[in-house]
């Protein structure tokens, strides 16, 4: 009995110790795994991401943590080429190849293949002058597309109970040379008073940086005459329906023309300013004042003819479209 109780006690004061013992060499506890960011997927360059979101391909990676691809503006900087177009359009697999491709040039006409016919009265005013009134008119129309057009160009100005002083009357062909301006070629043909000229024409319009409206041109007589006209407006908005509209002109020529009293160099300029209230875009009266003069031998001309080289004109008018 005292054996087994000795080995008893033994036993129970080793059971602590060894619990101890244990405890002290227990390991702390494990930190976390640090987390591991995937890679960003390389695009396809032969699947774009908005071709792939279109369904017209599959691109052959992709994210592996499921995120959308980059696009836009997200897309790191480079310069690469622009994507083809895609050719293999989704809803071909669904209509007939014939039907698609009438519905593909439909909408290739109605986003910028249409023909469009526009007329315009620039300036179709009454001028009260010193001494005679007189009246005059400025006109351009245009058939054809975005970059081919068909123009037609008219202006002239007269006197009251005289008729027509001088008109011009062009026809030329127009080309687009860039977004904003038009390269144009023909002819023009002056009626009015005075020898009947043709001329042959090249020349340009368009929309100069901070919106002038430009014009130029140049002119070669069937008589060897050579002429050129530069001419340019603003519209300054004073409200969405008030516009006030400088504008100016100005004429020289290579060399003295007798039988149409011009003079070489400068032979003309004119200043006007105009004030239109737009009713609608398409048709808006307005009142203004014209300042003319003639230059050089051309205003020496003029005094020969008994007439004044210099002119202020009060005007009203309006200003149309279709």
């Amino acid at each position: 009995m005292t054996r087994l109780a000795l080995a008893f006690a033994t036993l129970a004061f080793a059971v602590p110790a060894v619990a101890q013992d244990h405890s002290m060499h227990e390991m702390p506890p494990a930190e976390p795994a640090p987390e591991v960011k995937p890679a960003p997927a390389v695009p396809d360059p032969d699947c774009p991401p908005e071709h792939a979101r279109m369904g017209h391909c599959t691109p052959r990676t992709m994210p592996s943590d499921n995120r959308p691809p980059a696009v836009g503006t997200d897309l790191p900087a480079g310069d690469a080429p622009a994507p083809s177009p895609p050719g293999d359009w989704y809803a071909d697999r669904i209509y007939p190849q014939a039907a698609m491709d009438r519905s593909r040039r439909a909408m290739m006409e109605e986003n910028g293949g249409q023909t469009i016919a526009f007329l315009n009265f620039d300036l179709a005013e009454y001028q009260a002058r010193k001494g005679r009134d007189g009246f005059r008119w400025g006109i351009e129309g245009w058939y054809g597309g975005d970059i081919d057009r068909l123009t037609i160009k008219s202006e002239g100005e007269g006197t009251w109970g005289e008729g027509v002083d001088e008109a011009e009357l062009q026809l030329l062909y127009s080309r687009a040379i860039g977004p904003y301006f038009n390269l144009q070629a023909g002819v023009r043909q002056d009626l009015g008073e005075g020898p009947d000229r043709s001329y042959a024409t090249v020349g340009f319009e368009g929309l100069a940086p901070y919106w002038f409206e430009v014009e130029g041109a140049l002119f070669l007589s069937s008589k060897g005459d050579l002429l050129g006209r530069l001419e340019g407006y603003y519209d300054q908005r004073i409200t969405q329906r008030l516009v006030l509209q400088p504008r100016a002109e100005v004429n020289f020529a290579a060399q003295d023309i007798p039988e149409t009293r011009t003079g070489s160099g400068f032979s003309g300029i004119e200043l006007g300013l105009r004030l239109r209230y737009e009713i609608v875009q398409e048709f808006a009266p307005y009142v203004g004042v014209e300042w003319a003069r003639k230059l050089g031998d051309t205003a020496r001309f003029v005094r020969d003819a008994g007439e004044d080289a210099n002119r202020v004109s009060f005007v009203m008018g309006v200003r149309a479209w279709f």
